[in-house]
């Protein structure tokens, strides 16, 4: 048996150092194009480091293959350029010796390419843990990032990273956790939470990054939420709460942890500034954070009036009303206006608008029986709503009936006429002054008959008359006598629709209600002669919103109200309502979190498409139901309560029997329902209302 020739030693390149200008950079390079730290930077990282890794080289011979002493750099090009502009920038002598590894076999071009290919990049992890390695050794965090040549803030993001919990770096790490899912789990540094919501996802179908953030800070506040915004997020980290912040994506200011302290400290604080309002003379101030919608139906509000301005403030608004007028004139064709001008227009509108919004001043008598509603706005102001008086503390008011004994001799008649005893009648000779009640009804008949003849022959008549029977019916709480047999009411959903109060459309309306509540005189008697005072815009523009106020269009498991509901639908197609557009959304609370994981994915397949939806269907509700937030944002889809039917609908064999009148306006959603759905309402798949 002969011995196997034993295997030649490798035989490594030959290292050693050259001066630099000894050194020649190679066409053979393979890199063109541009990628990863810029020259300068390198050449900074060499001035701090030096020279971390060698270049290769090739002797350059001559026509005969004898070296010339010179040497080529086909690969470390760029390391080249660094060291050669430190050479130009005196930082580094032109001889100085360059550790070199010297190659002669092969090609040239192989040598870059293999350099460069061969080379494995950093995993991205070890990358996150070397920056918290070298900040715990003492490295603060712009020391971090001027040495690596990055922001503070991508430093603070690679720290975060690194902080997550090891479960999940090893799932990272292991290609289970996706580096977008891994920048999610950094919103909450709560390392019991993470594996939580972890062990929630990790076997789902799929765990968008958003979902991940939602179920991490559900239990927390949102800095936009108006109680962070009422007490400060200032107040609130003086007072030891956490705030959870996003480094990943915009967060609107992040996330406050300690809900209990947050609704301790709006407590507090709304106490506190309600000691103010107390010392107004108010009977009683109700607070809250909010309050149903509607909750001052019922009551009559007080119109205060503002005081006076003196002479000197009347004075110093004019000036400034015309310095206003004046630079609004001299700059209307400037296309934009000096930084100078914009700040003085915008301390004189400040100021006119501080001089115009003064406070109310209430009669005293009637402030010690009134109260105030105090709450926090939706943009996360003090909100005092003054002036509501309950009807237990109104005054009594005399009535004309208690003035007048009516005669006990007075019957009704079969035929329903009124007969009265002869011996009441006047004899002839009595004063004239005293008319029979008979008589009175009988003349004042003739004149209301008269009276509509007439009123039917005058439009703007009967018009103020009408919008003074509805703005006393809507605006005046306690009963008013009118000959019109008109009634406005107005049916208010604060307990039907929680959160109906902090919609677009809600605050809308009750600022155009206060807008005209704090323009109408207290003593409904005046009421008359300040409607004829109104421009006709101004009447219409009142009349309108009196009238709208009547609006009732809700759905009840108990009272379906077909026709009321295909009369609603013409009024929507007549107006063009669209509810996206007045600010509704298809978020969890409003629809989503409310329905079956069927109409879920109803939703998302109208929207999004069959294919979208299916993917859905295997998830868990509550994630289920995130995903679907996010798909149906800004589609305009709404659910089939909320739309606006067609102008046109054609008639089906399965609507319900309503006059032709009535059916010229019904949809699908409205007319299918059967009658007998009212007696279990709550079976009904056709009106999310009902569930």
């Amino acid at each position: 048996m002969t011995n196997a020739k034993p295997k030649s030693k490798i035989a490594l390149s030959v290292s050693r150092d050259i001066p630099f200008n000894k050194l020649l950079l190679s066409q053979s390079n393979v890199r063109r194009i541009k990628a990863g730290v810029a020259i300068e930077q390198l050449a900074e990282d060499i001035a701090r480091r030096t020279l971390l890794q060698s270049l290769t080289v090739r002797p350059v011979v001559d026509e005969d293959g004898k070296e010339t002493g010179m040497y080529e750099v086909p690969a470390g090009g760029r390391r080249y350029r660094a060291l050669e502009l430190l050479v130009k920038q005196k930082r580094l002598n032109k001889t100085a010796p360059i550790p070199c590894v010297i190659r002669t076999e092969g090609l040239a071009e192989e040598d870059s390419l293999a350099e460069n290919v061969q080379r494995a990049p950093l995993h991205p992890l070890d990358q996150f843990r070397a920056f918290q390695v070298m900040r715990e050794k003492g490295l603060c965090e712009e020391e971090i990032a001027a040495a690596f040549f990055v922001s503070v803030n991508v430093v603070k993001q690679r720290l975060r990273l690194a902080a997550v919990s090891e479960t999940l770096l090893e799932a990272y790490a292991d290609d289970a956790l996706t580096l977008d899912q891994l920048m999610a789990f950094t919103v909450n540094p709560d390392h019991a939470r993470q594996a939580q919501v972890w062990e929630a996802i990790k076997d789902a179908y799929t765990a968008q990054p958003y979902q991940i953030r939602r179920m991490l800070t559900e239990d927390a506040v949102r800095a936009s939420d108006k109680r962070a915004q009422f007490i400060g997020i200032e107040a609130y980290i003086e007072a030891g709460g956490a705030v959870m912040r996003d480094l990943f994506e915009s967060d609107d200011g992040g996330w406050l942890e300690d809900v209990a302290l947050v609704d301790m400290l709006v407590t507090e604080k709304l106490n506190e500034q309600t000691e103010a309002i107390r010392s107004e003379g108010w009977k009683w101030i109700e607070v809250g954070l909010d309050f149903p919608y509607g909750h001052t139906y019922g009551l009559r509000r007080l119109f205060g009036e503002q005081e006076p301005l003196t002479e000197e403030q009347e004075a110093s608004r004019d000036a400034l009303q015309a310095e206003l007028d004046k630079l609004e004139a001299d700059y209307a064709d400037a296309p934009d206006l000096p930084d100078d001008v914009d700040e003085r227009l915008g301390e004189i509108e400040t100021a006119i608008d501080a001089m115009d919004d003064r406070p109310l001043v209430y009669d005293a008598d009637e402030v010690s029986r009134a109260g105030a509603y105090v709450s926090v706005s939706p943009s996360g102001h003090l909100h005092v709503a003054r002036g509501y008086m309950r009807p237990e503390d109104e005054l009594p008011v005399a009535s004309a009936a208690d003035e007048t004994e009516t005669p006990e001799t007075d019957q009704t008649e079969d035929d329903g006429a009124q007969s009265v005893d002869p011996a009441s009648e006047p004899d002839e000779d009595e004063s004239l002054t005293s008319i029979p009640d008979r008589l009175v009804t009988e003349l004042t008949a003739h004149r209301t008959v008269a009276l509509r003849l007439t009123l039917g022959g005058s439009f703007d008549t009967a018009f103020l008359a009408c919008l003074h029977k509805l703005v006393l019916d809507q605006f005046y709480s306690y009963a008013q006598d009118s000959c019109l047999e008109l009634t406005a009411k107005c049916v208010y959903f604060g307990s039907q629709a929680p959160g109906l109060g902090d919609t677009p459309y809600a605050i809308a309306l009750d600022a155009r209600q206060e807008g005209f509540s704090d323009k109408l005189p207290n003593d409904p008697e005046q009421l008359w002669d300040y409607l004829g005072t109104l421009d006709d815009a101004t009447c219409q523009t009142l009349f309108a919103h009196c009238v709208a106020l009547t609006v009732n269009a809700t759905v009840d498991a108990y009272n379906r109200r077909p026709r009321a509901i295909a009369d609603a639908d013409r009024l929507a197609v007549a107006l063009e309502l669209d509810m996206i557009a007045a600010g509704w959304k298809p978020t969890a609370d409003a629809y989503l979190g409310r329905v079956t994981k069927a109409r879920i994915a109803a939703a998302v397949a109208e929207a999004k498409g069959d294919k979208i939806a299916s993917d859905l269907k295997p998830l868990k509700k509550d994630m289920m139901v995130a995903n679907a937030e996010e798909l149906l944002a800004d589609t305009g889809w709404l659910p089939e309560p909320l739309r606006t039917p067609e102008q046109q609908i054609e008639d089906g064999s399965d609507l319900v029997d309503v006059p032709p009148a009535a059916n010229d306006g019904e949809t699908a959603m409205d007319v299918r329902i059967d009658p007998a759905d009212n007696e279990d309402a709550g079976q009904d798949e056709q009106l999310t209302a009902a569930e």
